[in-house]
């Protein structure tokens, strides 16, 4: 049964796309569908982190807004985070599944029990996945992600009793 799920987050829990406006100011899209999957997930007891090669405070805001606790920014060597993350929470990596989206996250792969993939993603990480999602990354790619973990391990029902 998997018990937490890490995010890349450009090109999976967004569409990939950094805006900058005229004073430099960043942009970035995310998915309010992919928001509500990832509370709800959370509200069975599960886990998240967020690991990203890039640091933004755009990133840590929505990482907040969701209660996502585990975020790791700028970080260059995602397996090591895994490595500390499985220690640090006592997991298997039987227990932990991931998405990304292109080869920065291969790393973060070869710690994880299950792999996704957005549609959109690289090429070359196909062969490395578990799932390739019909969804694009920030197009519900998460949320589609979540729902395939919750069918798969049988916890449907317990998510729907939290909103009904």
């Amino acid at each position: 049964m998997i018990e937490l799920i890490l995010l890349d987050v450009d090109g999976t829990l967004t569409d990939g796309k950094i805006i900058y406006d005229q004073e430099l100011c960043e942009s970035k899209f995310f998915n309010v569908k992919d928001g509500l999957g990832l509370v709800a997930w959370q509200k069975l007891g599960k886990k998240v982190a967020i690991i990203s090669g890039r640091d933004s405070s755009i990133t840590a805001f929505r990482a907040k807004e969701l209660g996502i606790s585990h975020l790791y920014m700028g970080i260059e060597n995602k397996r090591k985070i895994v490595l500390d993350l499985k220690e640090e929470l006592g997991l298997q990596t039987a227990e932990i599944a991931c998405i990304g989206d292109d080869l920065n996250d291969l790393p973060m792969f070869i710690e994880c029990g299950l792999r996704f993939m957005p549609s959109d993603g690289a090429v070359w990480l196909r062969e490395y996945v578990d799932v390739v999602l019909k969804n694009n990354g920030g197009n519900g790619a998460i949320r589609e992600m979540i729902e395939y973990i919750l069918l798969k391990d049988g916890l449907k029902d317990e998510v729907l009793k939290i909103y009904q």
